[in-house]
């Protein structure tokens, strides 16, 4: 990729390598809106951005500062996805789904906001998860102006600490609230340290951060994967267990230290094309509804 900047843009060559809808459409965040010029605006590390492809190029509108402090990073606009892709395509399966998803990103995401929004997430659908995020963030983020229009920060723990359990309620987060605000008060104390928890193993971070009211296996993965960039994580809710029991050579461990990236590729090709499970075979999703501590 070659990366130039002008007129409040940067603009990306190479753009076939960055979908804005599958990276954004995928699961992996939950602050990226369409807009009607086919692209999409959000907010990441206090900073807004629009992200459009047009002419052959990614457009990245944002603060000059903010394309190397943030978004580069961000965007992780520095990985050969080709060659994951090449990689990951191992039989036909494989291949219509890194074929299906192409372009997609996996973003480094903030560790807080990571954590907060997958527990959000829990046995919910993503224009409601949305929505909660949203409104959290109109209520307890700080304001700020960029592109001419208003946007909001992602609160600090510190700020979702000092919510109620009934302006929590507000926002619809249901049996969530409680863990979310056990978390932030986890942050705050430092029982949990994002630095301490990235500098473990996959394995030994997972049992730490499990150790939140509320934090199953497959929250914890979305947080491993996402929030702390650790790319072994393999979360499985119900669309990669439709995807174990119809590929049954499908496994994390074909994928070693980048299994977290082949697994999101896999789950939005099935989630997006309803991948049935095999005939007479019932497959159910736990998702870690209203549990302390899962195992």
């Amino acid at each position: 990729m070659i990366f130039t900047y002008f007129d409040g843009t940067a603009r990306i060559s190479d753009a076939g390598l960055f979908s804005p809808v599958n990276t954004f459409e995928c699961g992996q965040c939950f602050r990226w809106l369409p807009d009607e010029n086919g692209g999409y605006t959000g907010v990441a590390f206090g900073k807004a951005a629009n992200v459009r492809v047009e002419d052959g190029y990614l457009r990245i509108k944002c603060d000059p500062s903010d394309f190397e402090t943030v978004w580069r990073a961000y965007f992780d606009l520095d990985r050969d996805y080709e060659v994951l892709n090449s990689v990951f395509s191992i039989d036909d399966f494989t291949q219509r789904a890194v074929s299906f998803g192409n372009g997609m990103r996996i973003l480094r995401q903030e560790p807080f906001e990571t954590l907060i929004s997958f527990i959000f997430s829990q046995c919910n659908n993503i224009s409601r998860i949305r929505s909660i995020i949203k409104s959290l963030c109109m209520l307890s983020g700080e304001k700020f102006e960029a592109m001419g229009k208003t946007f909001f920060t992602f609160p600090t723990a510190l700020k979702i600490n000092s919510l109620s359990e009934r302006e929590l309620q507000s926002l619809r987060a249901g049996y969530r609230a409680p863990y979310v605000r056990e978390a932030a008060n986890a942050v705050l104390t430092g029982s949990i340290n994002f630095n301490a928890l990235r500098a473990l193993g996959t394995e030994e971070a997972r049992k730490e951060i499990m150790r939140l009211p509320g934090v199953g296996k497959k929250v914890a993965d979305c947080f491993l994967l996402f929030g702390l960039q650790k790319y072994d994580a393999f979360p499985a809710d119900v669309w990669i267990k439709k995807v174990f029991a119809n590929y049954p050579g499908i496994t994390p461990s074909r994928f070693g230290e980048f299994a977290g990236i082949a697994q999101q590729y896999f789950f939005y090709y099935a989630r997006e094309n309803k991948l049935e499970s095999p005939k007479g075979e019932i497959i159910s999703d736990a998702c870690e509804k209203k549990e302390k501590h899962n195992t």
